[in-house]
C-alpha cells in the first residue's frame, strides 16, 4: 500500500461534497438483499407482538397482503415462522411433519400470490415442542441428535413439497445439513435451496422472538448442548465447512452485530454466500431506544444495516426489513 503525507493527502477531500462520498462508497445496501421474518398464526393466536414493537402474528389473509407489499419495495424473500396452538404440540412435535400445516398452507398461499417472492422456512421442531427444544428428548433429557435429525429430513420434504424454495435448517444438530440434502435429491427436490444455520449461538437475544412463537415459558432449561458457546470463532468455522461440505447453499451467522467477526471470518475462509440474521433482541433494543427518544430510528437502523454487508453478509434477515426497503425507495 502507497502511504503519501500530509498536506498531499487529505482523506477529507473525498467526504467533503455528497457526490464524492457517493463515488467513493465502498459497500451498498439494497432491498433485493433484505429478508423480512414473518410470523403465522390463526384464531386467538393473532395479533401483536409486545416484545417487539410494531411486529405482528398474521394469519393467512394477512400474510399474504404484507407479502404482497414486501415483493412490491423489492425485497427478495421472506422467512416464515409458526405460532402453533398449545394442543398441537407434543414431546416429538409431530404437528411439524403435517403436510396440511400451517406451514404448508402459508406457502402455498404466498407462492400463489407471489411466485416472485423468495419463500424461507425453517427446519426444527422448537415451535412443536411442548418442551420448546429443537430436537426430541431422550430418557435423560438430553436433546438427542441421530433421532431427531430423522425427525428434519422428514419435515424438510414435507416443506419443500408445499412449495417453499429454501428450507432453514435452525436446530444445530450434527449431519442434518447432509441428511437433508440426501433426501431432498432422492425425492427430486433438486433446486430446493439449504440456507444452513451453520453458526447459531446460544444467546441471549433470542428472547422476543421465543415470546413470538410461544416457545419461551414452554422451553425447560437451556439450549447450550446444541447451540454454539459465545466464546468460540474458530468452532463457528469448523461448523461452517462441515455444512458447506453436507451441502448448504447458504450459511448463515446468528446472532448478529454481536458476531461480524464470525461473519467476515466466514466470508473470508470460505467465500460462499453467507446470510445474518439480526435477531429479535437486536431489533427491541434499537426500537425502544428509538421510541424513548434516545436513538433516531432511521440512521441507526440503516448504519446496523450496512454494517452487515461491509462486514460479509450478501443477505441480511432483519425485522426491519419493510422498513429499510420503504426508506431505501424514498431515498
Amino acid at each position: 500500500m502507497i502511504h503519501t503525507a500530509y498536506p498531499a493527502t487529505r482523506p477529507r477531500r473525498a467526504r467533503a461534497a455528497a457526490f464524492s462520498r457517493e463515488l467513493t462508497r465502498e459497500t451498498r445496501l439494497a432491498a433485493g438483499q433484505l429478508i423480512q421474518p414473518l410470523f403465522v398464526a390463526e384464531g386467538d393466536l393473532r395479533g401483536p407482538i409486545a416484545s417487539m414493537p410494531g411486529q405482528i402474528r398474521r394469519d393467512l389473509d394477512q400474510l399474504v397482503a404484507e407479502c404482497r407489499e414486501l415483493a412490491a419495495l423489492g425485497v427478495s424473500a421472506v422467512a416464515m415462522f409458526p405460532v402453533i396452538p398449545p394442543h398441537l404440540k407434543n414431546e416429538v412435535g409431530s404437528e411439524s411433519l403435517n403436510p396440511d400445516g400451517l406451514i404448508p398452507r402459508a406457502i402455498k398461499r404466498v407462492k400463489d400470490a407471489c411466485p416472485e417472492l423468495g419463500v424461507i422456512v425453517d427446519i426444527a421442531l422448537d415451535p412443536y415442542t411442548s418442551h420448546g427444544h429443537d430436537g426430541i428428548l431422550d430418557e435423560a433429557g438430553y436433546v438427542a441428535n441421530d433421532i431427531t435429525v430423522e425427525a428434519l429430513r422428514k419435515q424438510a420434504v414435507v416443506l419443500s413439497r408445499a412449495g417453499a424454495d429454501v428450507v432453514a435448517p435452525s436446530d444445530m444438530m450434527d449431519g442434518r445439513v447432509g441428511a437433508i440434502r440426501s433426501v431432498l435429491e432422492r425425492d427430486n427436490r433438486h433446486n430446493t435451496m439449504i440456507l444452513s444455520y451453520a453458526a447459531k449461538y446460544a444467546s441471549g437475544f433470542y428472547g422476543p422472538f421465543r415470546d413470538a412463537v410461544g416457545s419461551a415459558a414452554a422451553l425447560k432449561g437451556d439450549k447450550r448442548t446444541y447451540q454454539m458457546d459465545p466464546a468460540n470463532s474458530d468452532e463457528a468455522l469448523r461448523e461452517v465447512g462441515l455444512d458447506i461440505a453436507e451441502g448448504a447453499d447458504i450459511v448463515m451467522v446468528k446472532p448478529g452485530m454481536p458476531y461480524l467477526d464470525i461473519i467476515r471470518r466466514v466470508k473470508d475462509e470460505f467465500g460462499v454466500p453467507v446470510a445474518a440474521y439480526q435477531v429479535s433482541g437486536e431489533y427491541a433494543m434499537l426500537k425502544a431506544a428509538a421510541q424513548n427518544g434516545w436513538l433516531d430510528e432511521k440512521k441507526v437502523v440503516m448504519e446496523s444495516l450496512l454494517c452487515f454487508r461491509r462486514a460479509g453478509a450478501d443477505m441480511i434477515l432483519s425485522y426491519f426489513s419493510k422498513q429499510a426497503a420503504q426508506w431505501l425507495k424514498d431515498a
